[in-house]
C-alpha cells in the first residue's frame, strides 16, 4: 500500500500564511483616515440641481470609525477632517471644523460615562448625531429655515439613518482591512 507523503511541507496548513505575520503600520494608521476622506468626497459623483441629495458619507463614516474603535482616532482629529469635509461639501468653511470636533468630543463625554454599548445603542447615537449634524449645516449654511428647505433636508435625514448598518458593516470590513496580517516579523 502506497501512503501519500505526510510531510509537513506537503500538508496543507491554513495556519502557515498567519504565523510570523503581523499588521502592517502604513495600514493600520492610514485606512481609518483615507476612507473618511474618499467618503468626503464622494457626494461630488451625485451633483443634484436643487438641495442635497446624498447624505453626509464623510461624517457617517467619522461617527462609524468612532463607533466601531473608540480609541482609534483622537479626539483632535475632527478639525482636520472637517477641514478636509469643508474643502468638498460645499458648506461655509469652518461648519464641519465644528461640527465634526464637537461630535468627536460629545462621544468621548459618552464614552467615559457609558462605555458598554451594542449595535442598536450605536445605532441610535449615530441617528442623533448625523440628525443634528444635517439640521446644523441646514443652520450654517444661511440657507432661510422655511418649508421648503426643512422638507427636503427629510429624504436625506432619512436615508442617512437607514443607511447607518451599511456604514457600520463598511467600516467593520475595512477595520478587518486594516488588520490583515501581512508583514513579516523578522
Amino acid at each position: 500500500m502506497i501512503r501519500p507523503d505526510t510531510t509537513p511541507r506537503t500538508r496543507p496548513n491554513p495556519y502557515r500564511k498567519r504565523i510570523n505575520r503581523e499588521p502592517s503600520p502604513l495600514l493600520a494608521n492610514t485606512v481609518p483616515y483615507a476612507t473618511i476622506a474618499l467618503a468626503s468626497m464622494l457626494p461630488l459623483l451625485f451633483v443634484a440641481p436643487v438641495g442635497a441629495a446624498v447624505p453626509p458619507l464623510g461624517f457617517m463614516m467619522l461617527v462609524g470609525w468612532r463607533l466601531m474603535r473608540p480609541g482609534l482616532m483622537p479626539s483632535w482629529i475632527g478639525l482636520p477632517l472637517g477641514a478636509f469635509d469643508d474643502l468638498f461639501s460645499g458648506q461655509p468653511f469652518g461648519c464641519a471644523i465644528l461640527l465634526w470636533s464637537m461630535t468627536m468630543l460629545i462621544f468621548e463625554w459618552i464614552e467615559a460615562r457609558w462605555p458598554w454599548r451594542g449595535f442598536w445603542q450605536d445605532w441610535a447615537a449615530a441617528a442623533v448625531a448625523t440628525a443634528a449634524y444635517i439640521v446644523l449645516a441646514v443652520m450654517f449654511s444661511g440657507a432661510p429655515l422655511r418649508g421648503p428647505v426643512l422638507v427636503s433636508t427629510l429624504p436625506v435625514l432619512l436615508s442617512a439613518v437607514l443607511l447607518y448598518p451599511m456604514v457600520a458593516g463598511l467600516v467593520a470590513w475595512f477595520d478587518r482591512l486594516r488588520l490583515l496580517r501581512i508583514r513579516e516579523v523578522k
